[in-house]
């Protein structure tokens, strides 16, 4: 196996690695509470990172990719995390997980109308589909069900809409790192910034009730690795792999992350849920085809939301 093709297996396995962290976080949370449990998993991960990535030279870093960067980074992962944390059951720790997933879609969309992305007509189903997906997920099992969406997301809109809020908030940092991060990769530092904020917010609130057993603590360890060493493997795919493989596999993570959080959490999907998901799924992946359509046409390079 030729070391492009390691690559690519390497950052193959940071999509299951970012797939599983649904259900990992959930379960942390369960045993640590929301914040406090976020705030270990990013402190552990932020250790990892430090030994597989290292620490950046931030003088060599773009000062205002230090600032926007940082900003952006931390609100989405705090948006993340914390999403997932509040869910009220497995259930809806994976419908909150799939409307975070609408960030590809979003991305996308950013960098066509911000980053003059090429792109033909294929974007607008695309975008539609996305959209109708999620609709289709939170109406529960009635499929496209609007009365029954507004039922749902009502009965827990903090976490539908931090989920929200975080997958326009993770496309505005990539559009946004694509254009001033001159190259650098400063996800160490970022990572050290979440949990600071985390363990602030958790000194603010008080720690609540924390369980600390054998099934916690593994948990917490696999949901860190799964964080650092999801980004860390992602980075060798992308600079030394195939990346349109890597892109192109990247769009099915929703799919793969209900799937694997449906059998952690014991949380059975209905049909109607799954179809929702695959309608995400596919209406990211229209709008990857409408750029690397129009790529071909013109032989522009394109920058994915993975490059930044």
């Amino acid at each position: 196996m030729n070391s492009k093709k390691k690559a690519t297996l390497i950052g193959l396995i940071a999509v299951v690695l970012w797939a599983s962290i649904v259900a990992l976080i959930r379960g942390v949370s369960e045993s640590f509470g929301a914040t406090g449990g976020a705030a270990m998993v990013y402190t552990v991960a932020s250790v990892f990172l430090v030994f597989s990535v290292g620490f950046p030279k931030l003088r060599e870093f773009p000062r205002s990719y230090l600032l926007w960067g940082s900003l952006l980074f931390v609100a989405y992962e705090l948006c993340l995390s914390l999403s997932i944390g509040y869910a009220s059951s497995g259930r809806q720790a994976i419908e909150v997980g799939m409307v975070n997933y609408l960030w590809p879609t979003f991305t996308l969309a950013s960098a066509i109308l911000f980053n003059r992305q090429r792109a033909n007509l294929l974007v607008v189903p695309g975008f539609l589909l996305s959209m109708f997906g999620i609709c289709w997920v939170l109406g529960g099992d009635q499929g496209l069900d609007l009365p029954g969406m507004l039922k749902n997301v009502n009965a827990n809109p903090l976490s539908y809409g931090l989920a929200f809020v975080g997958a326009l908030i993770w496309a505005a940092y990539c559009t946004v790192t694509a254009r001033i991060a001159n190259g650098k990769n400063g996800v160490t530092l970022f990572f050290m910034l979440v949990s600071l904020v985390l363990w602030i917010k958790l000194g603010i609130e008080g720690p609540g009730v924390m369980t600390f057993s054998v099934h916690a603590i593994v948990y917490l360890v696999l949901a860190a690795c799964a964080m650092g060493f999801g980004y860390a493997a992602w980075n060798v795919g992308i600079l030394h792999g195939n990346v349109t493989v890597l892109a192109g596999a990247s769009y099915f993570i929703p799919v793969l992350s209900a799937a694997l959080a449906a059998a952690l959490l014991h949380a059975p999907l209905s049909v109607q849920f799954w179809q929702g998901a695959v309608m995400v799924c596919g209406g990211s992946i229209l709008c990857w085809i409408a750029t690397r359509t129009r790529q071909a046409k013109t032989a522009t390079p394109v920058r994915t939301s993975e490059s930044a």
